[in-house]
């Protein structure tokens, strides 16, 4: 667990579901002691695993305690608030959700949206001279790590300007001082990467999520807070910013910028659809100039990962869209320089030899290009790239489900086997799902030769080979048993079977042994013998016992008869038989 990261993993709780890294779409998941963790080396912050984690293993890193020590250590602390607001407290005043804020002990609230307008008039400004070509967008870091990590080819295509948030930062420092204290609040994870790689702009990043919590914690009911002329936004409102969180607003507000910009314009949200869109244009002429609106999120960042799924898309970009306005200089300059550079930081690709790819394999279970089923059970959709996971250390060979059954399959069939009885396994239908060849030696008849040409018998109609075991194990169906015996005739033969239920209604096994065999004769009459030699000792003692009792109440009752006996007086009038006659002299 790496807690210092933006996104990382609780590993007590990891369920071992490999669901994060079925979802991941750069798979920048590795799997160690059946524990699925962030690569920070590979993570773009797009927020999947957090989202589709059942067991919520996946977490983002808590920033409140930095932004309450923020507030303790400045004077002023300005919230950056992302425009998507609107969409996540969708009948909230804005006054309101102000004077809460500032209930927490901000000092000013302003919009980062302000930002966004910069960024679309220095957008507008460079499509302008820059020529035909390929542009892409850079207002979402998670687009840029993916770029700089896994398309480093296309950097070249980034517009090389800062973010709306980073430009806003500026804006503020220009607006209130170099001194001031900053706090973006809004639904991105990839925010807290920017406040990471540029501290001297950006103090902290929280969440909407991290908001509602302090709010909670507080006490705070911002759609109760009261409202006074000071609740509103510095340095002022946002007008063409405000549609960035939907999908091809920036779109829009760099076309209102820039009306002389002869440029196509195109947008594509979510990870899957934008790298399907810029694939192969790396080397391609472009004859006209063409500008890609990149965002990592479906439908923009209105569905940002740690929004609110309150309500769906639709509604929410028409909570967005009715408070966005035309700019009222749009063919203005960009009021701050907004150049940044963008450096490659390749994930590391490797190159396996084919005898080391096809022994990952191996070890896998497929041994052949029959075996590789490609079912994404665990989480890449190839076998390939699973081996290529084991190869790197980025996953293990119980990821594979259907190794992991057929190895099950094998250690249970090994020990059917293996056992001196007959068993087997049967479904609903009394279709046998597996026997040993121990079983179908009992049945006798042709069923051994059955056996030899279909091992496992799987499939065959065990009513029908075995009559006599269809009422037992049509009882062990029906109620759940952990061992019903019974004795079965069959011919001259009495087999000894016991049922067992291994699926309530659906699986149910037998194991039988013919109790007629001589060897098994000869073990019953043992234990027959044992059982009389048991007896027998039992017996003796008991005896011994009696006769021991009996024999010390005899010698008591005569020694008291013996006692009485010297006592009583002579019937010829002598004296008593003990006493002694008085001496003469």
């Amino acid at each position: 667990m790496n807690s210092q990261m933006p996104i990382y993993t609780e590993k007590a709780r990891c369920q071992d579901c490999y669901k994060c890294l079925r979802a991941c779409p750069v798979k920048a998941i590795q799997v160690v002691d059946d524990s699925a963790a962030v690569m920070p080396d590979r993570c773009i912050y797009c927020g999947t695993c957090v989202n589709v984690c059942p067991v919520g293993a996946k977490k983002v890193r808590d920033d409140l305690g930095q932004a309450r020590l923020l507030l303790k250590r400045k004077a002023k602390v300005v919230v950056s608030l992302a425009p998507s607001f609107r969409a996540e407290f969708p009948d909230l005043e804005p006054s309101r959700l102000i004077h809460a804020l500032k209930e927490l002990g901000f000092w000013a609230v302003s919009e980062t949206a302000l930002g966004a307008e910069e960024v679309s008039a220095a957008c507008a400004q460079a499509l302008a001279k820059g020529g035909p070509g390929v542009y892409f967008s850079t207002a979402c870091p998670t687009v840029v790590e993916l770029i700089r990590r896994y398309h480093c080819d296309q950097i070249p295509s980034l517009m090389g300007l800062m973010s709306p948030l980073l430009a806003h930062c500026k804006l503020l420092q220009r607006e209130y001082g170099e001194e001031v204290g900053i706090v973006f609040i809004g639904p991105c994870i990839a925010k807290k990467l920017e406040a990471d790689a540029h501290p001297d702009l950006l103090d902290v990043a929280l969440t909407f999520a991290d908001l509602r919590q302090w709010l909670d914690e507080r006490g705070i009911d911002e759609t109760s807070e009261p409202v006074g002329e000071a609740d509103v936004f510095l340095p002022r409102g946002a007008r063409d910013g405000a549609r960035y969180p939907t999908e091809g607003g920036m779109n829009q507000s760099i076309a209102s910028r820039g009306k002389g910009v002869d440029a196509t314009f195109m947008t594509f949200s979510g990870i899957p659809s934008l790298q399907a869109a810029i694939q192969d244009l790396p080397g391609r002429a472009i004859p006209q100039t063409l500008f890609l609106e990149l965002l990592a999120c479906q439908g923009g960042c209105v569905n940002g990962p740690q929004a609110s799924k309150a309500c769906g898309t639709a509604l929410k970009w028409l909570q967005v869209m009715s408070h966005a306005s035309e700019p009222e200089e749009p063919l203005r300059e960009p009021a701050l320089s907004l150049a940044a550079v963008t450096s490659a930081h390749p994930v590391p690709r490797f190159s396996h030899a084919p005898e080391a790819l096809a022994g990952a394999l191996l070890r896998l279970g497929k041994a052949c290009p029959e075996d590789e089923l490609n079912c994404g059970g665990c989480g890449y959709d190839r076998c390939r790239h699973l081996a290529e996971a084991l190869l790197e250390g980025r996953g293990e060979p119980n990821m594979c489900v259907s190794h992991m059954r057929n190895l099950a399959m094998d250690k249970a069939n090994a020990l059917i086997r293996s056992m001196p009885a007959g068993v087997v396994l049967a479904d609903e239908r009394l279709a046998i799902i597996e026997c040993n060849r121990r079983f179908a030696e009992t049945l006798g008849g042709d069923v051994p030769d059955i056996f030899d040409a279909k091992p496992g018998l799987g499939g065959a109609d065990l009513a029908r080979i075995a009559p006599e075991l269809r009422a037992p194990f049509t009882k062990g169906l029906e109620q759940t048993v952990d061992a019903l015996r019974k004795e079965v005739r069959m011919g001259d033969r009495i087999l000894r079977l016991t049922v067992f239920t291994v699926q309530p209604g659906r699986v149910v096994g037998g194991i039988l042994q013919d109790i007629t065999e001589p060897a098994v004769r000869r073990e019953q009459v043992l234990q027959q013998a044992q059982e009389v030699i048991r007896k027998n000792v039992s017996t003796v003692q008991q005896i011994a016992f009696l006769l021991g009792e009996n024999a010390a109440e005899t010698e008591m009752m005569l020694e008291s008869l013996s006692s009485s006996f010297r006592l009583a007086p002579s019937p010829l009038g002598g004296p008593a038989p003990d006493e002694e006659a008085p001496r003469e002299h």
